[in-house]
């Protein structure tokens, strides 16, 4: 099946390893990326919109509470890198909730690799501090 297939049956699901990792190679998965062309992992890396829900998702299973944004998205080399928004801890009035700024990096197929908290503030801030 051809990547752009695979994103038309489902537009939001990833990709799994276990499925890309044996197409059309007996080799193990480990040594299979460094037989690929350049233009085959470029054919199976993510958009920057796929990316941006990636890295909320994947946040957001590992810290348990939703993302509010994603503030910036950013290619690298081997991936992506991300800054998402979270509410950290509510309050009353809400311009005094805690919010949390993460910076997430994903591999090319959209894979949570690390992520770290950057920045607390409260809500009603306005500007970096």
């Amino acid at each position: 099946m051809a990547a752009d297939e695979e994103d038309d049956e489902a537009p939001d699901r990833r990709p799994s390893r276990e499925k890309t990792a044996g197409k059309g190679s007996d080799s193990p998965s480990g040594s299979r990326k460094t037989e690929e062309s350049g233009t085959e992992r470029a054919a199976r890396r993510v958009s920057a919109p796929r990316a941006m829900r990636y890295a909320a998702e994947q946040l957001q299973e590992l810290l348990g509470r939703a993302p509010e944004s994603v503030s910036a998205v950013q290619p690298t080399e081997d991936g992506w890198l991300a800054d998402v928004e979270v509410l950290e801890l509510e309050r009353v009035p809400t311009t005094s909730s805690v919010m949390a700024s993460y910076r997430v990096t994903l591999d090319e197929e959209g894979e949570l690799m690390s992520y770290e908290r950057t920045r607390r503030y409260t809500k009603g801030q306005i500007g970096q501090s």
